[in-house]
């Protein structure tokens, strides 16, 4: 069986991987978000993200991103090994991260995101979004597949809070094993509550809903995706149901969408807290890819800890895989590389 479903055959000419580095101030409510040991230290998640993806290892970070109670190594690890082995050219994005990596980053200027629970979570929307369809723009001559994943940690809740203003039933998926879908739901409802929202108000003004209840991740991909319209470049989402929220914004937003793809790891798939399938389907995503990194044949503890589901994607996690799979590696070299990354890192053993 092929470890990407449907099966990838057509490598493109330039690929390209870019990764949205942001923050939210949603991941600071407790027990919001597992992307971090404590709340407060997810604001280095993103920065430690994007150094284990550049370098192997963290640098500015006080810790490596891991999610509790068993350190499982975040999915950074599979990024950077899917980089590794195919030498893909690469951008990590600043919109809005309280903490900067101590690498190259893209800065486009934008502030970290509020609470959702108050009146605006998003500042300068039009701003982030018109700078990064500048980016999108100068990037085109460069490539003609692009592949764009993301770090924000608490963005569950937010990608929730947006589907739900345009009118979608979003359970989205978590990094826990227990997805705290009661409390997200909870504060999706207070965030409505402080922007005086209903329930699909905005389905007519995308850009709102991302300045009352998103965060500053979604308008910099949405900007992208703008910037690469009308060029014949193909764009892959690389996330779960966060990239659905920002699939919903894109289709709402009347840009086109013909070719869009969405790819996620197969733990999100499964995941039964999560609609992601239904969702997919709902918003006619033209093809959604699934990767499989076989981390059952592991005997790393951390890395079997994603076949029970905790954690199942993040920093385009799923679309690195898909860009693997492009380049003809197999199941077993990417798993391979990844136990080679947690071995120098001495995590997830």
């Amino acid at each position: 069986m092929a470890w990407i479903e449907p099966e990838v055959t057509k490598k493109p000419k330039k690929p390209m991987f870019l990764c949205v580095l942001s923050n939210t101030k949603t991941a600071h409510i407790p027990k919001l978000s597992a992307a971090g040991k404590t709340a407060e230290l997810t604001d280095y998640t993103p920065a430690g993200d994007a150094e284990l993806m550049e370098t192997g290892n963290i640098i500015s970070v006080p810790v490596l991103p891991m999610t509790p109670p068993f350190d499982t190594p975040t999915p950074a690890i599979m990024t950077r090994s899917a980089l590794k082995l195919t030498d893909a050219p690469y951008h990590f994005i600043n919109s809005g991260l309280i903490v900067t990596p101590e690498v190259p980053c893209i800065d486009l200027k934008a502030k970290p995101g509020e609470d959702i629970r108050e009146p605006i979570a998003v500042r300068d929307v039009k701003g982030i979004y018109e700078r990064a369809k500048f980016l999108g723009k100068r990037l085109r001559n460069q490539v003609d597949h692009v592949v764009i994943g993301e770090s924000i940690p608490g963005g569950t809740t937010t990608a929730m809070g947006v589907l739900t203003a345009l009118g979608y039933d979003g359970n989205v998926s978590s990094s826990a094993d227990e997805n705290p879908l009661g409390l997200k739901k909870q504060v999706v409802e207070e965030g409505m509550k402080a922007s005086g929202l209903t329930f699909g108000c905005l389905k007519n003004d995308p850009m709102k809903a991302i300045a009352c209840m998103g965060d500053p991740m979604m308008p910099a991909v949405a900007g992208l995706i703008a910037g690469f319209q009308g060029t014949g470049i193909s764009v892959v989402l690389a996330g779960g149901t966060q990239m659905v929220a920002v699939y919903a914004l894109i289709k709402h937003m009347g840009l086109n969408t013909e070719k869009l793809a969405i790819a996620t790891t197969r733990y999100v798939v499964e995941d039964k807290s999560a609609n992601f399938i239904q969702l997919t389907t709902t918003l006619g995503v033209p093809v959604v890819y699934v990767a499989d990194p076989g981390f059952g044949k592991s005997s790393m503890k951390g890395l079997q800890r994603y076949e029970t589901g905790t954690i199942k994607e993040g920093a385009g996690a799923g679309g690195a895989m898909y860009l693997a799979g492009l380049f003809g590696i197999t199941q077993d070299q990417f798993r391979t590389e990844v136990e080679n990354v947690c071995k120098l890192l001495k995590a997830g053993q």
